[in-house]
């Protein structure tokens, strides 16, 4: 499949941890992320011993009190994160039953073996995976399309994400503006970068977007953005590893109305009259006779004005005008035209 519709915005909501270990909850998720009109949920596929080792000192220890996970050895993080792999099926069953795409993030070999297995239809690669050059030749192998995030990456490094995923056989990469903090603040997003990687690696680009709310999403619409990612969650108050940073239903709704509203509203490089703008032209201003004249008076200040309607001459004409004499009795609230001149005078 391709990723984007015609270049319209293709949105997904990021499940992540958000169900808490619960499958009912997981199976909710879904139902109101098709509610709330997203194209596709993602899952991410992985297990605490996929992910690193149980071991709670040193660098395994999260110690930075500005970390939503402060206080957490990285492999209990993700025992409380990771989907099981048992539930993939009902969440992608359920995803077709609704109407909406499913796929997963894969953190290994053995995750890309298990999606597989399930028909997996794209691949996304994490901002934390995306220098994982044997994992993203793995994915590539597959031909499916690829969205990779671009979090902490240097041009070199996404040269050679773009440049391996591309010589092993991926025809359909996407590349995710993304900052790697959670939450994200918006001063540090530098959405400006969006149109670069589109130029630069001649793919289509998009936003994995960790900020509060969705201004930035937005943004990166009118900035060339074809993706967008949000993680979602039923509600931030029930708590959850990245609740903290995700939209509700309501909120991915407007995400979701607004991205296309801003998609629509791009159109193309235009100037002059739209087709919704004709009816308006009448209410432009245009020069009238505003008090009532005999044949052979002058047009002054007083008798001629620009008001609206727009039906009588352009007002560039105006000054041109002054001093002219009538051919005929006119009365106010006239139009302005060139036959009601008298001819022989000077226009030039």
């Amino acid at each position: 499949m391709s990723v984007t519709k015609d270049g319209k915005p293709f949105i997904i909501a990021e499940m992540s941890g958000n169900h808490n270990q619960s499958l009912d909850r997981a199976l909710a998720i879904v139902d109101a992320a098709a509610e709330a009109g997203v194209d596709a949920l993602k899952l991410q596929t992985y297990t605490a011993d996929t992910m690193t080792i149980d071991k709670s000192d040193g660098e395994f220890f999260i110690s930075d009190q500005n970390s939503l996970w402060e206080g957490e050895s990285l492999y209990n993080l993700y025992k409380k994160a990771y989907t099981p792999w048992e539930w993939h099926k009902p969440i992608f069953d359920r995803c077709r039953e609704k109407g909406i795409v499913c796929f997963s993030t894969p953190f290994d070999a053995t995750a890309v073996d298990f999606l597989e297995k399930l028909g997996n239809p794209i691949y996304k690669i994490a901002s934390f995976e995306n220098i994982d050059i044997p994992l993203i030749k793995k994915i590539a192998a597959t031909g499916k399309p690829i969205i990779a995030s671009t979090g902490m990456a240097s041009l070199a490094e996404l040269d050679d994400l773009v440049t391996t995923a591309r010589g092993n056989g991926c025809q359909d990469i996407t590349l995710l503006k993304c900052t790697s903090s959670y939450p994200a603040s918006p001063k540090g997003t530098n959405l400006m970068t969006i149109p670069h990687l589109k130029q630069l690696f001649d793919c289509q680009v998009g936003v994995s977007d960790h900020t509060l709310g969705f201004g930035a999403a937005v943004a990166g619409i009118a900035l060339g953005a074809t993706v967008i990612e949000k993680h979602f969650t039923l509600s931030r108050a029930d708590g959850g590893v990245d609740s903290a940073f995700s939209l509700e239903p309501e909120e991915m709704k407007l995400l979701v109305r607004e991205c296309n509203t801003a998609f629509e509203a791009l159109g193309k490089v235009s100037y002059g009259v739209t087709e919704q703008e004709k009816k308006s032209l009448q209410f432009r201003r245009s020069l009238y006779v505003v008090e009532d004249m005999k044949a052979g008076d002058v047009i002054t200040e007083k008798n001629m004005r620009c008001i609206r309607p727009g039906l009588g001459l352009a007002p560039k004409y105006h000054d041109m005008l002054l001093g002219k004499r009538v051919n005929r009795d006119i009365e106010r609230g006239t139009p302005v035209s060139w036959n009601m001149i008298e001819q022989g005078g000077d226009f030039t």
